[in-house]
């Protein structure tokens, strides 16, 4: 029972967060917002017992992307005005069907129980830093490597992009 309380605590939490980051007028508001919604999400991992997705959630998105995220909401020059836009709520009818269609897919899901998950074997650490190595170093390992070619031509894509002089 304490288990669905903290669920849906956290949950309602990390919802009401993303929703605060993208409502939100000031990005540095936004930014800050996004952290303490991955503090929650890691807070989530932890409560399910995965403490490796927790620390990588901290150290990864909490800490390294957001502080990305800091840095260039501090770069850009926010003493321009913001654009106007002809029509704010232009959009307005097709945001509301694409939200119900949202919800009324949830609500199928939902109702149809195939969201019941199965139950662990007992004495399975599913989420030990030895069973995702050996996962991500056996069965995963092409997808692994190709995961970090493309970071890296990104990266130096990036450098040849950002540097005005070879």
């Amino acid at each position: 029972m304490a288990d669905a309380i903290a669920f849906y605590t956290l949950s309602a939490l990390i919802l009401g967060l993303a929703i605060l980051v993208v409502t939100v007028r000031n990005t540095l508001y936004s930014a800050l917002l996004l952290a303490a919604d991955f503090l929650f999400v890691a807070l989530l991992y932890a409560s399910m017992n995965n403490l490796l997705l927790a620390v990588v959630q901290v150290m990864v998105y909490a800490a390294g992307i957001v502080l990305v995220y800091v840095f260039v909401v501090i770069l850009v020059n926010l003493k321009r005005p913001p654009e106007q836009t002809p029509d704010p709520g232009r959009y307005r009818l097709v945001g509301g069907i694409l939200v119900l269609a949202v919800l009324a897919e949830v609500a199928l899901v939902s109702l149809s129980g195939v969201l019941t998950p199965a139950a662990a074997p007992a004495g399975n650490a599913t989420g030990s830093v030895e069973n995702v190595a050996m996962s991500l170093f056996t069965n995963y390992l092409v997808p692994f490597e190709v995961a970090s070619m493309l970071l890296l031509v990104a990266m130096v894509g990036a450098i040849v992009l950002a540097k005005k002089e070879l």
